[in-house]
C-alpha cells in the first residue's frame, strides 16, 4: 500500500509539471484593454473597452492617427466589431474597404436613462431621460481622455442599437456635437410620440446635413409597419429639409429581427459611411482622378480624408514598372503626393528615392534616401542606397 501510495504521488506529481510545461506554451489572443474613469458630470466610474488598430504600436507607423468609433452597449457589440473592423481595415488582410480605426465600447450602467434623451411618462416612476447628461459625459470628459491618451484623429463615429440608436439619432439632430457619423441600429423611436419628433425636425439646423447618418431597419413581425413607418418617416423629413444630396442611408433588413440586426447593420452601415474609400489601385490611372476621387468622399463626409498611403505607393509601383517612359514619369508624382500627405513617414521618402533611382536621378534619389533614413535610422534599405550611389 505505501508503494502504491508513493507510485500516485510520483505519478500526481509528473502531471502537474506537465500541466505546467503546457500551460506555459499557453498565449492570449488579445482584442482589447479595459479602462474606467471617474465620471463627475455622472457621478460615478464608467467603464470602457479599448481595440487599437494592428500598426498602432508599430514603430514605422508612430505618425498615424486615428478616428474613433464609439460603441454603445460596449459590453455586447465590442468583441465582434472591433474583429469586424480590423478584417475590414488592416493592412494584413489587404481588405482596406475603411480606415484603421479605434474602437471604444462603453460598458453599461442604465441603458434607459443613459440613452434617454428625453423624459418617458409612465404610471410608475422611472429614471429616464439622462441622453444628454450621458452625451456630456461623452463629449466633455471621455473623448478628451481618449484624445490625450492616444493618437486620435478628431473624425468620431457613434453607434448605437435600440436606445442607442434613439441617442444616436438624437445626438446626430443637435444643433452641436464631437461626432461626425452615425450608425443608428432599429433605433427605438416608440418613445418618441409624433409631438416630440416634428419638435425635433423643426429644430433641425443645416449643422446636422454637414453629417453623415445610417438607420437599420430591422423585421419586427406584426409590429413591423409601426416600426418601419417611425423610421421611414424620420428619413423622408430629413430628406425635404436637406436642401442639397442627404448624406445618409435608410437600410431595411426582412430577414434579421431586432435581436440579430446589430452586426449586419453595422458592416453595411459602415461601409456606406466610407463607401469609396477601398478603390482599387487598378481603377486609378492619374493623380487627377485619384484627387478628386477622395475629395467626392471628404465632401459627403464634411471631412478630409487622403488617400491612404498604402494605395498611393502601390499605384506609384505599378506605373513605376510600366515599359512605357512617360507612364514612369508619371509615377513620380504619385509618390510625391504620399510626401506631402504623410510628410512624417520614412516610408513615403524611401519610395521616393527608389522612383528616382529608376529614372536615374540618383542625386534626388539620395535626397530622399537620406530623407527617410532622418525619420528612421532602423531604415538598412535607405542607408545601403546611399552607400550604393
Amino acid at each position: 500500500m505505501k508503494r502504491t501510495n508513493k507510485n500516485i504521488i510520483t505519478a500526481l506529481f509528473l502531471l502537474i509539471g506537465i500541466n505546467q510545461v503546457k500551460s506555459q506554451d499557453i498565449e492570449q489572443i488579445v482584442i482589447g484593454t479595459k479602462h474606467s474613469i471617474k465620471s463627475n458630470i455622472l457621478n460615478e466610474d464608467r467603464g470602457y473597452w479599448i481595440s487599437l488598430p494592428d500598426s498602432y504600436n508599430d514603430k514605422e507607423s508612430s505618425y498615424k492617427s486615428y478616428p474613433l468609433l464609439i460603441l454603445l452597449d460596449g459590453n455586447v457589440h465590442f468583441k465582434p466589431i472591433s474583429g469586424m473592423v480590423n478584417y475590414m481595415s488592416s493592412d494584413l488582410y489587404r481588405n482596406r474597404k475603411i480606415p484603421e480605426m479605434i474602437v471604444v465600447g462603453i460598458q453599461n450602467v442604465d441603458r434607459r436613462r443613459d440613452y434617454t434623451p428625453d423624459k418617458i411618462i409612465t404610471v410608475r416612476e422611472n429614471n429616464t431621460g439622462g441622453g444628454e447628461n450621458f452625451l456630456k459625459f461623452l463629449e466633455d470628459e471621455l473623448i478628451p481622455e481618449l484624445d490625450q491618451k492616444y493618437r486620435t484623429e478628431p473624425y468620431r463615429i457613434l453607434f448605437g442599437h435600440s436606445l442607442g440608436g434613439l441617442l444616436a439619432t438624437h445626438t446626430y439632430m443637435k444643433e452641436e456635437t464631437s461626432f461626425n457619423s452615425f450608425i443608428a441600429v432599429d433605433p427605438s423611436f416608440g418613445t418618441w410620440d409624433s409631438e416630440t419628433m416634428d419638435k425635433k425636425l423643426d429644430s433641425l439646423t443645416e449643422q446636422s446635413f454637414n453629417r453623415f447618418i445610417y438607420i437599420a431597419t430591422a423585421n419586427w413581425g406584426k409590429r413591423n409597419i409601426r416600426n418601419r413607418d417611425r423610421h421611414v418617416r424620420l428619413y423622408e423629413s430629413l430628406n425635404s429639409k436637406c436642401s442639397k444630396e442627404l448624406p445618409a442611408k435608410l437600410e431595411y433588413f426582412e430577414e434579421e429581427d431586432h435581436t440579430s440586426v446589430p452586426i449586419m447593420a453595422f458592416h453595411n452601415g459602415i461601409s456606406t459611411i466610407f463607401d469609396g474609400y477601398g478603390i482599387s489601385y487598378r481603377d486609378v490611372e492619374s493623380k487627377e482622378q485619384l484627387t478628386e476621387h477622395f475629395q467626392s468622399l471628404s465632401q459627403r463626409l464634411s471631412w478630409k480624408f487622403n488617400p491612404p498611403e498604402h494605395l498611393v505607393n502601390r499605384i506609384g509601383y505599378r506605373i513605376l514598372n510600366s515599359e512605357n517612359r512617360s507612364d514612369k514619369n508619371n509615377a513620380l508624382e504619385f509618390f510625391i503626393l504620399n510626401t506631402e500627405n504623410f510628410p512624417n513617414s520614412f516610408n513615403a521618402y524611401d519610395s521616393l528615392g527608389e522612383a528616382y533611382e529608376t529614372l536615374g536621378e540618383n542625386k534626388k534619389a539620395v535626397e530622399n534616401y537620406k530623407k527617410s533614413l532622418e525619420l528612421n535610422p532602423n531604415n538598412e534599405h535607405a542607408r545601403m542606397k546611399i552607400k550604393e550611389l
